[in-house]
């Protein structure tokens, strides 16, 4: 049992702490601290979710379907584009980069519905979370402690990132700095975007 927990554990956080797309959203929600616990939970609640679904045999269905891949590709480049040209416009918009919180704060549900996409938009989650993580789980003596060892890993980062980010917003609340993280964004999308694209 704590072979397969292990395993999954340090599969997941190797895969997860690596810069994507939601661990950029989580970082950005909590440096302004707006519903940044909140968002790390939903990120958990749908890793653990894809987690458990890869595991228990979506990731052999996926695997056999290039048209759900395909689906998958197309619609998180559009995605990824969309959301890097909304990156861009904050980063010229003075009242946006406000990480003190004075800005016009957005409300909890819409945050999360933007959490929702970032996470479930990204062709990415589905290769690494439900794909490779789940296809490795299946292999397992224990799926199911496997599977619960990935969840913890994304329990312990997101948590972490968030909790974390907030405690140091008082040191990144410049709008300078949030000029940058903005247009850092803006470029990691687009070249994920662009490595959907024209892989081949």
């Amino acid at each position: 049992m704590w072979q397969s927990y292990s395993n999954g554990l340090l599969v997941a956080l190797g895969l997860i702490m690596a810069i994507g797309t939601q661990n950029v959203f989580v970082l950005a929600q909590s440096l302004r601290r707006e519903h940044h616990v909140p968002v790390a939970l939903l990120c958990i609640l749908c890793d653990a979710l894809l987690v458990s679904a890869g595991v228990f045999g979506l990731a052999a269905a996926l695997s056999q379907s290039p048209l759900l891949l395909g689906i998958a590709r197309w619609g998180g480049a559009a995605f990824l584009l969309w959301y890097g040209a909304q990156a861009l416009r904050r980063a010229w918009n003075p009242q946006a980069l406000d990480a003190s919180g004075q800005g016009v704060p957005r409300s909890r549900r819409r945050v999360l519905l933007a959490a929702l996409a970032v996470t479930l938009l990204n062709p990415h989650v589905y290769l690494d979370t439900v794909l490779l993580i789940g296809s490795l789980g299946a292999q397992q003596p224990m799926p199911g402690a496997y599977a619960l060892g990935a969840a913890s890993a994304s329990l312990l980062w997101f948590l972490g990132l968030a909790l974390g980010a907030a405690w140091l917003a008082p040191w990144l609340a410049r709008p300078a700095t949030w000029r940058l993280i903005e247009l850092g964004v803006a470029a990691m999308m687009f070249a994920i975007a662009a490595q959907l694209l024209f892989a081949r």
